[in-house]
């Protein structure tokens, strides 16, 4: 059976708060496809550091409740730890944030649906799965 596991990165998530036609987001459709959509604690934590309203908040609550939340472990901060490092020797870092979520994707061995690319290429190891195919 194929693995059907994807990492949503947090703008991903944002595209489906802010959109009114939610069935039109990038969540939706890869729900629809039946992936078995994760995302890291870090994504939590962004999503919750820009809810600015009781009803953000609320709206947050709901959505975490349709997705699997892989915890920041040990094993991944070391790897993140090496992904910064090689980064920075190319002269090429990212938000660390972006370095965790992308050092989860390695980890679980499982591909990162992101509208960032750009920044998520620069870690080596990372699969990005392509949008164009949902």
């Amino acid at each position: 059976m194929e693995n059907r596991n994807i990492l949503i990165d947090t703008n991903i998530i944002i595209d489906f708060l802010r959109k009114h036609n939610k069935q039109q987001s990038y969540l939706w459709k890869v729900k629809e496809a039946d992936f078995n959509c994760i995302i890291s604690t870090i994504t939590v934590f962004e999503l919750y550091a820009g809810a600015i309203s009781s009803r953000h908040k609320n709206d947050l609550k709901k959505l975490l409740k349709w997705l699997d939340i892989h915890p920041l472990t040990a094993k991944i901060a070391e790897l993140s730890a090496e992904l910064y490092k090689d980064l920075k020797a190319k002269n090429q870092v990212i938000e660390f944030r972006d370095i965790f979520i992308g050092a989860t994707a390695i980890e679980m061995n499982i591909p990162l649906l992101t509208l960032n690319k750009k920044h998520f290429i620069r870690i080596k190891g990372t699969r990005i799965y392509d949008i164009q195919n949902i």
